[in-house]
C-alpha cells in the first residue's frame, strides 16, 4: 500500500501556482501512519544514532514515534520564542522569506549523533537551518529523513552540498 496515494494535493496553496502536498490525510489514516513510522524506523534501526531531532511541527508527529521505536530520546526544534530557558537560535531561508528556529542549549551532549526528521523536503532551507543549529549545539547531524521530497525544488541538492545524506518515503513532481 503506497503512502503517496494517502497524501492529498491542494492546488494554489499557499499562493497561486503552488501544489501543496498535505500529509494530514496520511496522518489520519491509522495504517498509513503506521507504515510511515515503521518504514522509517526500519531504515534507521541499524544506523548509529544517539538521538532524534524533529522540526516543528510535523517533524514532531513522526520524529517522536521514530525515537521511541529506536529507543532514543527526542529533541524538538522549535520556532523562535516557543522554548523556555536558554536557547541557541538559527535563521534560515524560506521560499517566501526568513524565519528562526531554536533549541535549548542543553538539548544535546557534545558529539551526539542526530537523526534529523521533517515531513517534507522542498528547497531545503528549513533542514539546512536545523542542521546548522544542531552543529552549533555541538552535536553531529548524521542523516535527514522526510515523508515527501519535491525534487524539482532542489532541496536534496542543497543537503548534498552540505554533506548531508537524506531519504524520503515518496516524491512528487511539481511545486
Amino acid at each position: 500500500m503506497p503512502i503517496k496515494s494517502r497524501i492529498r494535493t491542494i492546488a494554489d496553496f499557499p499562493k497561486a501556482g503552488i501544489m501543496y502536498r498535505d500529509i494530514t490525510t496520511l496522518l489520519k489514516d491509522p495504517l498509513g501512519l503506521k507504515i510511515t513510522v515503521d518504514s522509517l524506523v526500519k531504515r534507521y534501526s541499524d544506523m548509529e544514532i544517539d538521538v532524534v531531532a524533529g522540526i516543528e511541527a510535523r517533524g514532531f508527529i513522526i520524529g517522536a514515534p521514530i525515537a521511541m521505536a529506536l529507543g532514543k530520546g527526542f529533541i524538538p526544534i522549535r520556532k523562535k520564542g516557543k522554548l523556555p530557558g536558554e536557547t541557541y537560535s538559527q535563521d534560515y531561508q524560506l521560499e517566501y522569506g526568513v524565519d528562526t528556529i531554536e533549541i535549548h542549549t542543553d538539548a544535546f551532549e557534545k558529539g551526539q549523533r542526530v537523526l534529523m526528521v521533517d515531513d517534507l523536503l522542498a528547497t531545503g532551507g528549513t533542514m539546512v537551518g536545523a542542521i546548522e543549529l544542531v552543529e552549533k549545539a555541538g552535536a553531529v547531524p548524521v542523516h535527514a529523513c522526510f515523508i515527501v521530497d519535491l525534487p524539482e525544488l532542489k532541496g536534496g541538492v542543497r543537503l548534498k552540498e552540505k554533506g548531508m545524506g537524506f531519504y524520503a518515503l515518496t516524491e512528487f513532481d511539481g511545486h
